[in-house]
């Protein structure tokens, strides 16, 4: 009996804002192998026209002082890493309106982002987040952690290369 192969596929991962802030504008060396899991496309970022305007708003906040012509270099390499998924149908925004809420209403988007995308894991260090992992039907469908977590989720033979 032979082995089945493994899946080949990309991870898909939805990156909250504060996740996406702490890859590409931070560069934090601690989660530097998740960068490099979606650099070497063995993680795909999912993202959303939603998403997407929260991160530019982000980008834009005064206290991180970034320049305008970086902002748009930070958003176009995110954008150019990531698979924009399709804005929800009407009948797509039904079935969310089902879905568990996060008492954060500005990072529900996130959660539903994670249900339609059919995400593997939501990558997240903001606390309401987090406690919406093990509400029904959420837990049966991906996993809500923090990249912290996720980094010691990955074994050493997985950051070796393809």
């Amino acid at each position: 009996m032979s082995t089945p192969a493994p899946d080949m596929r990309p991870r898909r991962w939805v990156l909250d804002t504060n996740v996406v802030m702490a890859l590409w504008h931070f560069r934090d060396p601690k989660l530097a192998v998740l960068k490099a899991w979606l650099d070497q496309d063995r993680a795909l970022a999912v993202t959303r026209a939603d998403c997407l305007d929260e991160f530019r708003r982000v980008l834009a906040y005064s206290q991180f002082g970034i320049e305008a012509a970086d902002r748009q270099l930070l958003l176009a390499d995110y954008t150019a890493r990531a698979q924009c998924w399709p804005d929800a149908t009407p009948e797509d925004e039904a079935f969310a309106a089902t879905l568990p809420r996060c008492r954060d209403r500005d990072d529900q988007k996130f959660i539903v982002l994670a249900w339609d995308a059919e995400a593997d894991v939501l990558v997240t260090r903001d606390r309401l987040v987090l406690g919406m992992a093990r509400k029904a039907p959420l837990r049966d469908r991906f996993t809500i952690l923090t990249p912290e977590k996720l980094v010691a989720a990955i074994t050493p033979e997985d950051t070796s290369a393809n």
